[in-house]
């Protein structure tokens, strides 16, 4: 890891999320204001109950994040615990929206029948990553300082840019909730068939956004000296086969439904948590070009309709909260572009790249990069809302990833140190090379939903970590390179050269 010492650039995306979040704030936090200040003003008491029944998820610290440097003998044990980790948060989210009656009568409930458990649970497993640590001669950090979790309203109007909102109250309304919170799910909830989202505040007329209103991909905007203007497309289908499954290899290997939720895979066909680099190297590919064997996977998206897909009772489906029926895109575009101010270099094989943050509405907007539109509007971009397109307009989403590298790790122990993004003017800062960046465009043929009365019908949202109640902050994108080397200098010299190539 030795170079990545500085400040780690965010997403140009990150301002207009926290600026569109804020603005979003000045209603959600308002409507959220107001329940407090009708029924249960006159009484303190009523108003603690009210507050307890308010908190519509639970918020920890991100450990990954915070493991910067871990020896590689002890990652996988490590990843291990990390992955463990996640799975006590989803199930004290569990208890927290199963037990809404018993909070709304005892205002310690949440901290004593949810929270006490869960910081215990977290210790141990603190206390065993640091075991696995310094058994291989690293050091550990102090990790106790992040056992303790606090229970989220379902509003968060908030400065603390760790208070789910992230910076400048962005608090992400993307859920607003419009006071809801207080029931398990449905009417005036967290809404969605599970209970956990998406509700009628997580969506917005595309017509209603601002044309330019964030910081659009520089693409192939390269008029510097010495940039690089062409590109790469690869085509490997839209997930025809329907490869799916709730693994993350980058982030969990080795633990089956370590992330949660499903994800859409094309290219490599052996992408699992048990696939080793080997595995990958050797596997299928759906590419036309059988040079590339990299492994493209992201969130599925699912319409919340009353229909069930197959994994309704599975990990990953139905046990964690993610219901619907998932919508294969109609569209997969995956393209590499070069760099405004460079020449690009070859990424080296199995680098490992994750944009976007899947836990981002509680852990802030530091590492957020969502992008949705709709086809003919693509120059209005929304950050913290699904769009609701007009008829004959799809929806689009983009990820637009890290091309900057440190020059020597494929990976790094938070899985975001090893690459950063382009500083303003599109050059890479601290001795970081150019890479080519990948830049997925994919659009999927939906209804658009319908809110009437506050409530939304014929949904549609990503996948996502239970507790993150399927925000649209909370899209991302995964990347492995294993194009052959052949394959991947001649990208290289097509970016470089400013050709097109395919």
């Amino acid at each position: 890891m030795g170079r990545n010492t500085r400040k780690r650039r965010t997403p140009l995306a990150t301002k207009a999320i926290a600026a569109s979040a804020a603005l979003a704030l000045g209603g959600g936090g308002l409507i959220w204001a107001n329940f407090y200040a009708s029924a249960h003003e006159e009484n303190p008491a009523n108003q603690t109950k009210a507050a307890g029944a308010q908190i519509a998820t639970i918020q920890c610290p991100d450990v990954g994040q915070k493991l910067t440097k871990v020896p590689k003998r002890a990652r996988r044990g490590v990843d291990r615990e990390l992955a463990n980790l996640d799975k006590q948060i989803s199930e004290a989210y569990s208890r927290l929206a199963s037990t809404r009656q018993a909070q709304a009568g005892d205002p310690g409930f949440v901290n004593n029948a949810i929270l006490g458990p869960l910081k215990a649970k977290r210790t141990a497993a603190l206390d065993r990553i640091g075991i696995n640590i310094r058994r291989v001669g690293g050091k550990a950090p102090n990790l106790g300082r992040l056992a303790g979790c606090k229970g989220m309203p379902a509003n968060p109007n908030t400065n603390d840019g760790n208070a789910g909102g992230g910076q400048n109250g962005g608090g992400q309304n993307n859920g607003g909730q419009n006071g809801g919170g207080q029931n398990n799910g449905g009417q005036g909830g967290n809404g969605g068939q599970a209970g956990n989202g998406p509700a009628a505040a997580d969506f917005i007329k595309i017509e209603d956004v601002q044309p330019n209103s964030r910081n659009l991909p520089n693409g192939l905007a390269a008029n510097g000296d010495g940039g690089s203007t062409g590109s790469f497309t690869t085509n490997c289908g839209t997930n025809e086969n329907e490869n799916r499954n709730s693994d993350n290899v980058i982030v969990a290997p080795g633990v089956s439904n370590g992330a949660q939720h499903q994800h859409d895979y094309v290219g490599n066909q052996s992408n699992n948590a048990f696939a080793s680099d080997e595995d990958l190297a050797n596997a299928q590919t759906t590419c036309q070009n059988q040079g590339d064997k990299s492994s493209y996977f992201w969130p599925v998206l699912r319409i919340q309709d009353g229909s069930q897909d197959i994994d309704q009772g599975q990990p990953g489906g139905g046990q964690d909260g993610n219901v619907g029926k998932i919508v294969e895109p109609a569209e997969a575009q995956l393209k590499f572009v070069g760099n405004r101010t460079s020449d690009v270099v070859a990424m080296p094989k199995a680098l490992r790249i994750i944009t976007g943050d899947a836990k981002s509405f509680t852990n802030g907007l530091n590492n957020a990069n969502t992008s949705w539109s709709c086809t003919g509007f693509e120059d209005r971009q929304v950050t913290d809302k699904y769009p609701i397109c007009p008829q004959g307009s799809s929806v689009v989403r983009t990820s637009n990833f890290q091309s900057c590298w440190d020059g020597q790790n494929i990976d790094s122990a938070n899985h975001r140190t090893h690459v950063d993004f382009v500083e303003a003017d599109g050059s890479c800062s601290n001795g970081f090379q150019a890479i080519p960046q990948l830049q997925v465009r994919l659009v999927y043929d939906v209804q658009a939903p319908q809110i009437n009365n506050g409530q939304v019908q014929n949904a549609f949202a990503v996948d996502s970590f239970p507790e993150q109640l399927h925000k649209p902050i909370t899209d991302h994108n995964d990347f492995i390179n294993f194009f052959d080397e052949d394959l991947m200098n001649e990208m290289v010299q097509c970016i470089n050269n400013g050709e097109d190539c395919q």
